[in-house]
């Protein structure tokens, strides 16, 4: 059974008397043992959260008006539940995106865009090593989870899945309709005109891309695991 937790949230004040109220040890780092994490805000604080504390099973309590990942509670209900043991954990799907000895991993998902908003990148798409059309022109590509498929990666497709792994084709001079592959796809972008940057959610770091240049995004070794209740 959970007791000792860390919160990760810039609005931490606001939610550690809740946290206290339901009989919970707050801690303030990995090296204290932790046996979950608290996100308090909305579906980027779930994704920032992953990056900094990815070995810990995760409560995300909606602190904002956007957080449909978050679970659907009160947080003080949602805290009694985990404390009292009536909880689940999901295990989700992350991808990696690795360029030589770079790698990031996303829980929602992978961007690779133009440098420049200005200018247009080229590019090569392949799946599984073989290449799934003639050089593409636009502002990259978005490759997403399902966690990731209600985000950047609906705006452009206007669906999203549950199933798998989605390629959306961003903002494309000719049509090129948006995939949903298998959970063992093997994806690789190969910059033909540049310069492109990659991001993985909305971390900090990110990969520089110049002509020639390639990424590969399969699934991740990393799973993330939230908490839900039935």
């Amino acid at each position: 059974m959970f007791k000792r937790v860390i919160i990760f949230d810039y609005q931490k004040k606001e939610i550690e008397p809740l946290v206290k109220r339901a009989g919970f040890e707050i801690v303030e780092s990995l090296k204290d043992n932790p046996d979950f994490a608290i996100t308090y805000g909305g579906d980027g604080t779930i994704m920032r959260a992953e990056f900094e504390y990815s070995q810990i099973p995760k409560l995300a309590l909606r602190g904002s008006r956007i957080g449909k990942k978050c679970v659907p509670l009160p947080p003080q209900e949602a805290l009694t539940k985990v404390k009292n043991g009536n909880y689940k954990i999901d295990e989700i799907m992350k991808l990696q995106v690795s360029f030589g000895d770079e790698a990031l991993n996303a829980l929602d998902s992978v961007l690779v865009h133009n440098a420049d908003p200005r200018h247009a990148i080229r590019y090569h798409a392949f799946l599984n090593g073989k290449n799934i059309g003639d050089e593409i022109i636009g502002d990259g590509v978005v490759i997403a989870t399902p966690f990731g498929s209600t985000g950047y990666y609906r705006s452009i497709t206007d669906s999203y899945f549950e199933v798998g792994i989605g390629l959306a084709f961003n903002n494309s001079t000719e049509q090129a309709d948006h995939i949903v592959l298998r959970e063992d796809a093997e994806i690789e972008i190969k910059i033909i005109r540049g310069p492109a940057e990659v991001y993985a959610d909305n971390q900090k770091d990110f990969i520089n891309l110049q002509d020639g240049n390639s990424v590969v995004i399969r699934r991740s070794s990393q799973t993330a695991k939230l908490i839900h209740f039935s």
